[in-house]
């Protein structure tokens, strides 16, 4: 069958680039036996197999990705991960993996601990588990919420499909419930005028700006963590002590380019509630509550 449109989770992928795919592929490595969980289209599944010569098992349930997906794995499963038994028909049929992947798929699942532990326990004796979890204390959310509008679109931070939010806290608490050790982590890096929030943030007076990015973990956009079991962990990283690196000038004008020519969504409200109230100016708005905090 041709397919003649993209399915919504299908991109390229550029891997030399800072996004979140390159980076999980990166740190997968050559050679491995791999599951990827949630794969699917099999924008990451295609490299997975053919650019690292991996052995790559693919679990999805979206039945408009599996066809699509077929190709770039050794095998596809047709699994819900809601389901808390999924991981024992992998075990059954596979055995253990140098990888299990979930990039961008926990955040979709009603018990992402669950899931995690399902994943842990798919590992080999020298096995890793990859995520790419979205960030959800970016500030464009942040500022979206202060202009009462948690934008949910069609894909990016706020997908119309996410159920789970994760700020660095929880993500560590994450690995943590699990009994597992972050050994390696990277941040994507945006800020707000690089994401799909743009037209919002521009519409925020700059006191507000400034103070929701006072936050030095504000320009996070998805965290990219490889961890093992703490009882063979080399290192144990807490991200709440990782450096934020700036992206450099070509990542900053192809992001804002981007993001600034995507049209507005068909529901979007560009009113503001930003405004003067009972005497009360946003410029002031931070001063107040500063002296409040003081007392």
């Amino acid at each position: 069958m041709t397919h003649t449109s993209r399915h919504t989770y299908e991109y390229d992928i550029d891997l030399d680039s800072d996004t979140a795919p390159a980076r999980v592929i990166r740190m997968v490595g050559s050679g491995k036996k791999v599951l990827e969980i949630g794969a699917g289209p099999g924008s990451i599944t295609k490299h997975l197999s053919g650019t690292l010569g991996c052995d790559v098992v693919a679990v999805e349930i979206d039945p408009s990705a599996l066809e699509r997906l077929a190709p770039f794995a050794r095998r596809v499963y047709a699994l819900d991960l809601n389901d808390g038994s999924w991981n024992d028909r992998i075990r059954a049929d596979e055995g253990t993996f140098d990888v299990v992947i979930a990039a961008d798929v926990l955040e979709h699942v009603y018990d992402p601990w669950a899931v995690l532990s399902g994943m842990k326990s798919l590992l080999n004796e020298n096995g890793a588990v990859i995520l790419s979890i979205p960030h959800v204390g970016h500030a464009a959310i942040a500022g979206c919420l202060f202009d009462e509008d948690f934008e949910y679109r069609p894909w990016g931070l706020l997908d119309r499909t996410h159920i789970r939010f994760f700020g660095l806290k929880n993500i560590q608490q994450l690995y943590n419930s699990q009994g597992l050790s972050i050994e390696h982590s990277e941040f994507v890096v945006r800020t707000p005028e690089m994401t799909e929030f743009v037209r919002r943030w521009n519409r925020l007076p700059r006191k507000v700006q400034e103070a929701l990015e006072s936050n030095r973990f504000s320009h996070v956009y998805q965290v990219i963590s490889r961890a093992v079991p703490q009882s063979r962990a080399e290192l144990n990283l807490r991200l709440m002590d990782l450096d934020v690196p700036a992206p450099d000038d070509r990542t900053v004008r192809y992001w804002k380019k981007t993001m600034s020519s995507i049209p507005p969504l068909e529901d979007e409200d560009a009113s503001s509630s930003l405004i003067k109230k009972s005497g009360v100016s946003i410029g002031n708005f931070f001063k107040l509550t500063q002296s409040r905090g003081r007392a």
